[in-house]
C-alpha cells in the first residue's frame, strides 16, 4: 500500500478525489481546515485538521513522508515553495490549476474580458502549449501561473502533475454555475434570454473527471501540465435544457444575437463571446485517461444538492461567494422589462 496526502480534502474536488484514491488502494490522509470526514469515504481514510497556510501543520500532516501529495487549494508562488520544501519527504505532487491561466495570441485573457473586445479568442481545441498570462499576485489567474512556474522549475526535486481544470461542477461547489438555471426553474420562470444565441461554450470539468486524472497521475510521477475537462463541451442552451430535463420543466429560450442586451439580461455564468474548449489528448497519451462521465450524467446530484442548499434560504445567503463573483443573477424585473420592450412578453 502506498500513502497519499490530500490537501483541501473536504472541498468540492477533494471529497471525490479522496474516495477515488482510497478505493484504488492508497492509504489516504485527508487534510482540511475543519478536519471533517465525508460520509462517502472508506472508513480507513485518516482525517487530519490543518490549515495549509501553517507550514508546520502541513509538514506534520505529511509526517515521515508520502508517495504523493495532492493539493486542491494551492495558489501563488508561496504555496509552491511550501510544497517544494517537502520534496525530501514527498515522492511527487498532483496540483490543481485552472484553464484561466491561458491567454490568446493577442494577450487577451480572463482578466481582460471585462474590457471592450477583451475576451480571448482561443484556438479550438485549446492545448497545453497555448501561452499563459504573466505570473504575479494581481489575480487568480496570475497567481495560478506563479504557482505553476515555481513548481515546474523545481520538477527535478519534486515531480509535479499540474491539472488545468475547466468550469468545475458537482455538489459542494461554492459558485455553482448551475444555480443560474436551477433557481429560475424553482421560481417558475418559463422564459429565459440567452446571450450569444445560446451558443456559448465554456468547457465543464466534473469533479469525477478531475478525480480520475488525480487517480491516474498519483502512481505515475512526472513533471507535466494537463488540461482537465469533460469529454463534452455543451453550449449554454444545451446545459439549460439538460437542467430542465432533470427538474421536469419546459422553458422557452429567447436567443439573443450578440452580447447581453441589457445589464443582467441573458448573461449566464457560461456566457462567453468566444468558445473555451480544451483538448484532452495529452492526458490520454501520458496517463491513459479515458472519459468516466459526461456532463449531463452528473446533473441529478448537482441539481439536488443546489435545491437542498436553497431550501428556505435567500440564494445570496446560501451561495455568498456566487453573489460576490457574479452580482445579481436574478434581476427578474430587468428581464421582464427588456422582454416587454422587445415584444416578447
Amino acid at each position: 500500500m502506498t500513502r497519499a496526502v490530500v490537501v483541501g480534502a473536504t472541498g468540492q474536488i477533494g471529497r471525490v478525489a479522496v474516495g477515488a484514491l482510497a478505493r484504488d488502494g492508497w492509504e489516504v490522509t485527508a487534510v482540511s481546515r475543519g478536519g471533517e470526514r465525508d460520509g462517502g469515504w472508506p472508513g480507513d481514510v485518516r482525517v487530519v485538521r490543518a490549515d495549509r497556510e501553517d507550514d508546520a501543520a502541513l509538514s506534520a500532516a505529511v509526517g515521515d513522508g508520502c508517495d504523493v501529495l495532492v493539493d486542491m487549494v494551492a495558489y501563488g508562488a508561496g504555496h509552491a515553495r511550501q510544497l517544494v520544501s517537502l520534496a525530501g519527504r514527498v515522492g511527487s505532487a498532483v496540483v490543481v490549476s485552472s484553464v484561466s491561466v491561458y491567454e490568446d495570441d493577442k494577450g487577451r485573457n480572463f482578466d481582460t474580458q471585462a474590457e471592450p473586445g477583451g475576451f480571448p479568442e482561443y484556438p479550438v481545441p485549446l492545448t497545453e502549449e497555448q501561452r499563459t498570462v504573466q505570473p504575479g499576485d494581481t489575480s487568480y489567474s496570475t497567481r495560478k501561473v506563479a504557482l505553476e512556474r515555481e513548481l515546474l522549475a523545481a520538477g527535478d526535486r519534486l515531480p509535479v502533475t499540474l491539472l488545468r481544470a475547466g468550469a468545475v461542477h458537482g455538489p459542494h461547489c461554492r459558485t455553482p454555475r448551475e444555480l443560474y438555471f436551477v433557481k429560475r426553474n424553482l421560481d417558475s420562470r418559463r422564459r429565459r434570454a440567452l446571450a450569444y444565441g445560446g451558443a456559448s461554450r465554456f468547457h465543464p470539468a466534473s469533479v469525477h473527471t478531475i478525480a480520475e486524472l488525480i487517480r491516474l497521475a498519483a502512481p505515475r510521477p512526472g513533471t507535466r501540465v494537463l488540461n482537465a475537462v469533460d469529454p463534452d463541451a455543451p453550449t449554454v442552451a444545451e446545459i439549460a435544457k439538460a437542467i430542465d430535463a432533470v427538474m421536469g420543466v419546459e422553458v422557452e429560450d429567447v436567443l439573443v444575437d450578440g452580447p447581453p442586451p441589457a445589464p443582467t439580461v441573458g448573461d449566464t455564468p457560461w456566457s462567453v463571446p468566444a468558445p473555451v474548449v480544451c483538448d484532452m489528448t495529452a492526458a490520454e497519451r501520458q496517463l491513459g485517461y479515458r472519459p468516466v462521465v459526461r456532463y449531463a450524467e452528473t446533473l441529478p446530484d448537482t441539481v439536488a444538492w443546489i435545491e437542498e442548499r436553497l431550501a428556505g434560504r435567500d440564494w445570496r445567503e446560501a451561495f455568498p461567494k456566487m453573489f460576490r463573483a457574479y452580482g445579481d443573477l436574478f434581476d427578474y424585473a430587468a428581464e421582464d422589462a427588456w422582454q416587454a420592450g422587445a415584444g416578447k412578453a
